[in-house]
Parts: C-alpha cells; structure tokens; sequence
C-alpha cells in the first residue's frame, strides 16, 4: 500500500486521480438512477426468493456475499462523490469570500476570475 494516500481526492494530483475521478462520476450517475434503483430492488427480492427455496446453505452465503461485496462497492463511491461535492462547494464559498474581499478593499479582480473558474462560468461559454 505504498501509494496510498490519505489527502483529500480532489487535491490530489495525477493522471490515475484523472481516470478514478471520471470513473466514480460515471459510476455516481449510473447508480442514482432509476434503472439501477429496479436492479436493486430485484437484487434484494432475489434474496429473498433464495432464502424462501430453502437452497442449501452454500447458496444463501454466497448470496449474502455478493450482496455485501455491492453494498462495499456502493458505499465507497457514495463516500468519493460526497468529499468531491464538499470540496466543489467549500472552493467556491472561498471564492465568494475571496471576492468579497477584494471588493471591499477595491484591489484587482483576480477573485473574480477564481470564482468564475470554481462555478464553472468559462465552461459554458
């Protein structure tokens, strides 16, 4: 686990962050989907038709196994997609604040820039 790193993902630098960041905001939007909700609740109704056949108890382990194995899953992506979130929302208050500021003491406009940037303005045009 030498590459492993405890700093916030959305500060971290690199090409792999690049590639995670992009795959877990693909994997956000698949799982809030109403399709993925139906998969869910037949994933769950599946269990319950396997425990109400009275398989055998290899069969109702490896079941609860993989229903544990998508819960890890889910949960690690709802984790990454809340920091990420909470680190969009805290750059763009401190670009508020920053602007603030410089309004107030009617130095450049360098805040403005930085908040154009963190609310994404530049992008649309």
């Amino acid at each position: 686990m030498a590459g492993m790193t405890i700093e916030h993902p959305a500060e971290r630098g690199g090409a792999g962050r690049d590639r995670f960041a992009a795959f877990a905001e693909r994997a956000s939007n698949v799982t809030s989907s109403p399709l993925f909700y139906v998969l869910c609740v037949v994933l769950v109704l599946g269990m319950v038709v396997v425990h109400l056949m009275h398989l055998p108890l290899h069969w109702l382990v490896f079941a609860g196994d993989v229903m544990t194995a998508v819960n890890l899953l889910l949960l690690a992506l709802l984790k990454n997609t809340e920091r990420r979130a909470t680190h969009a929302i805290q750059a763009k208050l401190d670009a508020i604040a920053e602007l603030m500021l410089e309004q107030r003491e009617g130095t450049g406009h360098r805040a403005a820039d930085e908040l154009r940037r963190a609310i994404g303005m530049e992008e649309g045009q």
